[in-house]
C-alpha cells in the first residue's frame, strides 16, 4: 500500500486489510499518543481537505435556520478542550477469537479487520462543543437526532460515512466538533479539517472529515446503526431489534490491557509491568493482576492522570521466573463497573472486555536491571 493512502508514514504500524493502520500498544510508552502514532481506521484513502473552501452545513427537518460555517468561523467560535481515549469497538478482535472463539469453535466472521490491541489512542481533543453550532442553527424542540455525515464514503461507496447519535449526547458539552489534537492542528488522517468527538463511545461515531450534520425529528436508521455496528448472535434476536439486524453499540466499556509484546520475552528478574484501564464514563478506581490463572490478584498502582473519559497507566512490580507465564488484569471503575470474566459471544467480535491471559516467556538468565 502507497504512503499516499494515508497522509502520516505508516511505518511501524501493522497494515490491517489495507487501509487501517495499528500501533502495538507495547509502544505506547506515554499518557497521550503521539498523533504520528495514533491508529487510524479507514473506509478509503484520506480525504485531503481545502480548508479555504470548506464549509460545514448545518440542516435538517429539526433547525429553522440551516447554516454553512467556514473553517475560519469554526476556529473564531468558543473552544473547549477534552481529555479521551479514542476506541474502535472492534479492538481486541484477535482476542474474542483467541479466547472465545476457540472454545465455542467459532470466529467472528462479519469483518476481515483483525484488530489486536492496538486500535485505541489517547489524546487532548479541543474544538467547537457541537451543541454551540446546534443552538446557532436553531435547534428545535422535537430534535431527537442527530447525525454527522463524513467526506469519505464506506466502502459500499452509497453516502459518506455517517452514524447518528441521540440527541441528549449530541448536547454533551464535551462532544465536541474538534479542530486540535495534542495541541497540533487536527491531522488530515484523524479528520482534517473537522471531526467529531464523543467521549466514551465507539469510534465509529466520532465521524472525521465532516461535511454536513443532519438534525432530524425521527430515529435515523443507516447502515452502521442496522447492520455494522449491531451486536449479532444467539444473545440479540434480530427481531427483537428490527430494523437494525442485532443489538445496538454505542458506549464503550470496561477494560485493561498490558503494554507489552505479545507474547513478551523476558530473562528472569523483577519486572516493572505498565498497562493502560480505561472506562466510557467514570475514573478508574483500582486494577488487579494475577499470574495464576485468577487464582489470587494483587493490586496494581494507578498512575495519575486518571479522568472521566480517558485511560488510567497502572503498574506493578512482577517477578519473573523461568518458564511460560500467563499474567491478567482486572479494572473496576468509580461506578462500581468491573471487568468480566466472561462475555457472551458475537459474530462481529466486537466490544472484548472480558479479563484475558497475556502470555510471557522467561529465559533462565538474569536481566543486568
Amino acid at each position: 500500500m502507497s504512503e499516499e493512502f494515508w497522509a502520516k508514514n505508516p511505518s511501524g504500524f501493522r497494515i490491517i486489510v489495507g487501509r487501517n493502520l495499528e500501533m502495538p500498544l507495547a509502544a505506547q510508552t506515554d499518557y497521550l499518543t503521539p498523533n504520528d502514532r495514533f491508529f487510524v481506521c479507514n473506509q478509503r484513502a484520506t480525504p485531503r481537505v481545502d480548508a479555504a473552501t470548506y464549509r460545514l452545513r448545518i440542516q435538517g427537518d429539526a433547525v429553522s435556520r440551516p447554516l454553512g460555517i467556514s473553517y475560519e468561523e469554526l476556529k473564531a467560535m468558543p473552544q473547549r478542550s477534552v481529555l479521551a481515549y479514542l476506541e474502535c469497538a472492534g479492538n481486541h478482535r484477535l482476542l474474542f477469537e483467541k479466547e472465545l472463539g476457540r472454545k465455542l469453535n467459532k470466529r467472528p466472521h462479519l469483518t476481515e479487520v483483525m484488530w489486536d490491541l492496538g486500535a485505541i489512542g489517547m489524546a487532548e481533543w479541543r474544538g467547537v462543543p457541537l451543541r454551540h453550532v446546534l443552538e446557532l442553527a436553531g435547534l428545535k424542540l422535537d430534535a431527537i437526532h442527530v447525525c454527522p455525515v463524513g467526506l469519505d464514503r464506506d466502502r459500499e461507496g452509497k453516502e459518506g460515512v455517517k452514524c447518528p447519535m441521540p440527541i441528549g449526547k449530541a448536547l454533551d458539552p464535551d462532544t465536541l466538533l474538534a479542530l486540535r489534537m495534542n495541541g497540533e492542528q487536527l491531522p488530515p488522517d484523524h479528520g482534517f479539517p473537522v471531526r467529531v468527538i464523543v467521549p466514551g463511545w465507539i469510534g465509529t461515531y466520532s465521524i472525521k472529515w465532516v461535511d454536513k450534520i443532519e438534525v432530524s425529528s425521527r430515529f435515523q436508521w443507516v447502515v452502521r446503526n442496522t447492520e455494522k455496528y449491531v451486536l449479532m448472535g444467539d444473545e440479540w434476536p434480530e427481531e427483537d431489534y428490527a430494523p437494525a439486524k442485532g443489538g445496538p453499540i454505542t458506549q464503550q466499556n470496561i477494560k485493561s490491557s498490558l503494554a507489552l509484546d505479545w507474547p513478551a520475552r523476558w530473562s528472569a528478574g523483577t519486572k516493572r509491568l505498565f498497562g493502560y484501564a480505561r472506562s466510557p464514563d467514570a475514573e478508574i478506581a483500582s486494577v488487579e493482576w494475577s499470574d495464576d490463572m485468577g487464582k489470587t490478584w494483587h493490586p496494581a498502582d494507578i498512575m495519575p492522570p486518571n479522568l472521566r473519559y480517558s485511560w488510567a497507566r497502572f503498574t506493578f512490580e512482577w517477578v519473573a521466573t523461568p518458564g511460560v507465564h500467563e499474567l491478567m488484569t482486572r479494572a473496576t471503575d468509580a461506578r462500581g463497573a468491573v471487568q468480566p470474566l466472561r462475555i457472551p459471544f458475537n459474530n462481529g467480535g466486537y466490544m472484548f472486555n472480558m479479563v484475558h491471559r497475556h502470555p510471557v516467556q522467561v529465559s533462565l538468565g538474569l536481566d543486568s536491571e
